[in-house]
């Protein structure tokens, strides 16, 4: 049986849950991380709480009641990136008080995508909408670091990967776990620009997709409505 994201554990320090896998709004395969489940483990008990990270992503507005669970939550949360916070779980560590990143864990920030059919007319309102949806993404990136709007635009456009160094020195994250760099170790830019690794990653997903459902334009629009 696959670890499933709830597993947790307390300690004098608060607990600990572990945030494992694809996020979405429903459970499809069993071991996905959705708003419901994570809201009924983080208010089980009260006190401060760690969240560690690995997980590519996922649904947008899933990620999106995640990050306003932990921004609203009444004790300390610090976030630790073991693995990877990519595309939607990168939105969510920025909920944490304190986000520490491993020296081997990676970040990534993209624009988002969906699925739309229909005429001009529903392209259009596709486009509009995903423009909107960056917006949304663009907050908590930038009431995280500081950053410039347009600098976080540019990065999402071009499908930006982190390392720990460079998810530090530009705010992402505040520290980098287990060990402080040496200054005698030489800086390094530690950032990527990769769009075949997330369409390798996505076509390697394709035979066990069978469930995935196609959100039309009516149903993106609603689910907007959430992030305003």
């Amino acid at each position: 049986m696959k670890r499933k994201f709830w597993n947790w554990v307390s300690s004098d320090d608060g607990r600990t849950l572990y945030l494992d896998g694809a996020i979405a709004d429903e459970t499809w395969f069993g071991d996905e991380v959705t708003p419901k489940q994570f809201k009924a483990e983080l208010l089980r008990e009260e006190g401060d709480v760690t969240i560690w990270i690995n997980s590519p992503g996922g649904d947008v507005f899933a990620a999106s009641q995640i990050y306003n669970m932990l921004m609203d939550y009444k004790g300390k949360v610090t976030v630790k990136i073991d693995g990877i916070a990519a595309s939607a779980a990168s939105v969510i560590a920025m909920a944490g008080t304190d986000v520490y990143i491993s020296p081997t864990g990676l970040m990534m920030i993209h624009n988002p995508m969906t699925i739309a059919f229909g005429d001009t007319g529903e392209m259009e309102k596709a486009i509009s909408m995903l423009s909107e949806v960056k917006e949304s993404i663009i907050n908590a990136y930038e009431i995280k670091t500081g950053l410039s709007r347009t600098k976080l635009s540019h990065f999402m456009d071009s499908e930006t990967w982190f390392n720990a160094k460079k998810a530090v020195e530009l705010g992402f994250a505040d520290g980098i776990l287990f060990s402080e760099l040496r200054e005698d170790v030489p800086n390094s830019e530690g950032v990527s620009f990769s769009n075949i690794a997330v369409i390798n990653s996505l076509i390697e997903k394709l035979p066990k997709a069978e469930k995935v459902k196609a959100l039309d334009i009516t149903q993106f629009e609603k689910r907007l409505d959430l992030l305003k």
